[in-house]
């Protein structure tokens, strides 16, 4: 009998195993992880943004984890020797248009508490050179790291804790019987009192395994990245983002140095036809099915449909999408680009149509389920373990299954 289980071995199940052991170290807790390593999907695929937070709502849970998280992962990295870098970033108006928005963006980026600087043309150039632009933004917080290695790192203490972790293991299927749960997985079952489904692309269904209703349904985006080639990694020295559409869910096309110094553009957002579909070649019959018979994506594409045309033919026209980054970087030529890999955004959508903007959290009786937690999660996720694990004993103590809905 395990007194935690956690389902899901990506960054958020990984701190909040972690967190637990912490918050209760004579708990038994076991994580389970339907793949063969731990930050498979959405973790180890992602740009490797240490994000400042600037983006969203004052006030919301994305904007305080962010906050709190972009500094916790930090002193982590720093006490377990995993190389970051607090490079900062820009983020730049490439027209006149764009100047109030930006203007909007150094507002908010002060009302989250960020050390942000309005720089002029000339100044973005003694940071980015190449950088063509009518006014930017300095955000000193941002950095970069390598995820996957903050996820061994915690799997590594989650070891040391006493924990169990398995590998290769699917749950099936969620059983309650009385005050404790049975998962059913393809290596056997396991019997514990509380489940956390941390499980990403199929957060929704395993809820729904635990006769939970998450009222929204993940609906998967791929985001399609190039590289620059070697020789033209020059032209970028850390991080160079275009001025967000508050109107439009994704941040568009953008430059990110990565760790080992290679340089990765994008990505740009079109549907995936399979929830963990890295190809355009991917599909999925039930995948496919479940978004093409949900209300809430037709009424999001009815309302994103210019923007989601250019997103499509971006995927399609290497052209579109060299042109798309040439408003930031006019030396940029379609040679000075290769494919690399893509990662799925987990996005939980509502039946009215509108994305869930927060991270979102469904709790019941004996079970958490993080059922929205894209960017900036991997930022965000020692803050969030320690959150969901300060909300477990509350939940644990309850008699009767409540179904709170909440945002978190």
């Amino acid at each position: 009998m395990y007194d935690f289980a956690i389902i899901g071995g990506g960054i958020v199940g990984l701190s909040t195993a972690m967190a637990l052991g912490k918050r209760y170290p004579n708990s038994r807790i076991l994580v389970l992880e339907k793949e063969s390593q731990w930050a498979f999907h959405q973790t180890g695929n992602n740009s490797g943004v240490i994000h400042s937070g600037i983006y969203y709502k004052p006030g919301s849970f994305k904007a305080k984890f962010c906050y709190d998280g972009c500094q916790s992962m930090v002193e982590f990295c720093r006490e377990h020797g995993i190389d970051y870098d607090l490079c900062g970033k820009v983020i730049v108006a490439t027209c006149n248009e764009e100047l109030p928005r930006l203007e909007n963006l150094y507002t908010r980026g002060l009302e989250n508490g960020l050390k942000v600087a309005k720089i002029s043309p000339e100044e973005v150039k003694e940071v980015e050179p190449h950088v063509s632009c009518v006014g930017g933004i300095k955000v000193f917080s941002t950095g970069i790291v390598n995820y996957k290695q903050v996820c061994l790192k915690y799997a590594e203490l989650i070891k040391e804790q006493g924990g169990d972790l398995r590998l290769n293991t699917k749950v099936e299927r969620i059983v309650t019987i009385g005050n404790k749960q049975v998962l059913e997985t393809n290596k056997g079952t396991f019997e514990t009192r509380f489940v956390v489904n941390c499980a990403g692309l199929h957060s929704d269904r395993v809820a729904r395994l635990s006769k939970v209703d998450p009222q929204a349904k993940i609906v998967p985006f791929r985001g399609e990245y190039y590289e620059l080639t070697p020789e033209k990694r020059y032209l970028v020295k850390g991080l160079i983002y275009p001025v967000p559409n508050p109107d439009f869910p994704f941040l568009g096309v953008h430059f990110t140095r990565m760790i080992d110094g290679s340089v990765h553009a994008g990505p740009n957002a079109v549907l995936s036809f399979k929830r963990e579909g890295y190809k355009k070649t991917d599909f999925d019959l039930r995948d496919f099915t479940e978004v093409m018979t949900y209300p809430g994506f037709w009424k999001l594409a009815a309302k994103h449909a210019n923007e989601g045309w250019e997103e499509i033919v971006r995927s399609f026209s290497k052209a579109a999408f060299v042109k798309s980054l040439q408003k930031l970087i006019p030396e940029v030529q379609a040679g000075d680009l290769v494919p690399t890999h893509a990662g799925v955004r987990a996005q939980a959508l509502m039946n009215d149509g509108k994305l869930v903007d927060d991270f979102l959290i469904v709790q019941s009786q004996n079970s958490v389920h993080v059922c929205n937690a894209p960017s900036p999660a991997a930022t965000s996720s020692i803050e969030i373990g320690k959150a969901i694990a300060g909300q477990i004993p509350e939940q644990m103590h309850l008699k009767a299954a409540t179904n709170q809905f909440q945002t978190i």
